[in-house]
């Protein structure tokens, strides 16, 4: 899908530097049908409810954490899709009161994921949670073999902790903020330094002709 990296610096900002999540506009995504049970081909129906009347942006993150842009309805329930989504595209999109509505027409593997709904309201970004949508996992029987024999003295954690997609995310925006920030004021401290060095040296000129005039 459409990555514009326009989009992609509005997210990483809104995600990761400081001023930019706002407490005073909540916004919830839900899904009016169970899709804990997805299947493919199934209509897959979400909502946004935003409460402004000021237009709002879908975007989905697949299990790499890849964002990936969907659609922008206007607050005129105008619909702007992706570049490749083609025509008829496969989803639709529609806004009913400060509702604002997406339909995947036939779920498939590449739609699964975590679907946010962004709000640009009074030049701030305002992010809704995410809603999973993914497949059921099919789980094979295999045929039982004896498993190895555990080393001793060593102890395995019987709970390992899975990584936290979002908290993934987070971090590379958070790293790729400090980049935005940090690298042009460190430019500019450089070229502070470099006009200092200039200054100096030629202070120290006009003092060696001045002296040199007195003699």
């Amino acid at each position: 899908m459409d990555r514009s990296p326009a989009l992609l610096l509005l997210l990483a900002l809104g995600l990761c530097c400081p001023g930019i999540h706002g407490q005073s506009l909540e916004i919830k995504v839900r899904s009016p049908k169970d899709i804990s049970q997805l299947r493919v081909g199934q209509r897959l129906e979400l909502e946004c409810q935003t409460g402004r009347d000021s237009g709002a942006f879908w975007i989905r993150k697949d299990k790499s954490g890849t964002l990936h842009f969907i659609v922008f309805l206007n607050s005129m329930s105008r619909a702007t899709f992706s570049s490749d989504q083609g025509t008829p595209p496969r989803f639709e999109a529609r806004k009913h009161d400060m509702i604002y509505q997406l339909v995947v027409k036939s779920f498939t593997p590449q739609d699964e994921g975590n679907y946010f709904c962004m709000v640009i309201f009074n030049q701030m970004l305002f992010f809704s949670h995410g809603q999973p949508a993914f497949l059921p996992v099919t789980t094979t029987v295999a045929p039982t073999t004896p498993g190895p024999t555990p080393k001793r003295g060593i102890t395995e954690d019987p709970n390992p902790k899975t990584p936290d997609p979002e908290r993934r995310m987070r971090e590379e925006l958070n790293f790729s903020c400090h980049i935005f920030i940090w690298v042009p004021l460190a430019g500019a401290c450089l070229l502070l330094l470099i006009a200092l060095v200039i200054t100096i040296v030629l202070c120290q000129r006009t003092r060696r002709r001045r002296c040199r005039c007195k003699r």
